[in-house]
């Protein structure tokens, strides 16, 4: 005689079915509300059981801890954000006060090391007017630096290897990481210009910051400059 076969030893309950079963059937814990006090839960903090209430509890506890971390670090990007947007919009009011054209390259180092607190910077411009040709800020540039210039679509940040640049600055053997940041009307594919930030620290200037400002202040200084040529 054929023995009747057991469909639960051969298809026992796996987790998956209990957790499918108990977000298919909403209202389970409503018609065994007995249960939720009764279910006990290793607690994450110690080895001590908590009822399944208590541990709901305390992954709410944990996500609100998260967001409010999310919050803070939102707000403390917002504020440095602010601060640097408002010492861009001084640095360009400086520009823009600046009658002198001869003075402006002067004048965009100065403010740099003023409001970003840059510790080295240079401007060096060429293809300028004929009035301008004998400035300092004219002189001194190779035809290596300005087709690396017109190279860079994006401002670099990185260490300093060794950048023909970085020699236009006052201390060139105390800079570790740079910034180079082309100068061009609009959309040009040739710069005529270059802006070089330098620090000592090998963090201020990395691979990974973002370039935001520096672009803004790419746009701001070429239109500034553009009234050498």
């Amino acid at each position: 005689m054929n023995t009747p076969m057991n469909t639960s030893a051969m298809n026992p309950i796996t987790e998956d079915d209990i957790a499918d079963f108990l977000l298919n059937t909403p209202d389970f814990f409503g018609r065994h509300a007995e249960l939720l006090s009764a279910v006990q839960l290793t607690s994450p903090h110690g080895n001590r059981a908590v009822s399944l209430q208590e541990r709901q509890a305390e992954m709410l506890r944990e996500k609100i801890k998260t967001l409010e971390l999310r919050v803070m670090d939102m707000i403390r990007h917002g504020n440095e954000n602010m601060i640097i947007a408002d010492r861009l919009q001084r640095w360009a009011r400086s520009l823009f006060l600046t009658a002198a054209p001869r003075e402006l390259p002067q004048t965009m180092v100065d403010e740099l090391q003023a409001q970003f607190m840059v510790p080295q910077v240079a401007v060096k411009v060429w293809g300028v007017n004929e009035a301008y040709q004998d400035e300092p800020f004219a002189q001194g540039v190779s035809n290596d630096v300005k087709s690396l210039a017109s190279s860079l679509m994006a401002p670099y940040c990185g260490v300093n290897a060794g950048f023909e640049a970085v020699g236009w600055l006052p201390e060139p053997s105390a800079v570790a990481s740079v910034a180079l940041i082309a100068l061009r009307t609009g959309a040009a594919p040739q710069a005529f210009g270059l802006m070089v930030l330098a620090s000592p620290d090998s963090q201020r200037f990395h691979a990974g910051m973002g370039t935001d400002f520096l672009e803004r202040m790419a746009e701001l200084g070429s239109a500034a400059l553009s009234r050498l040529r």
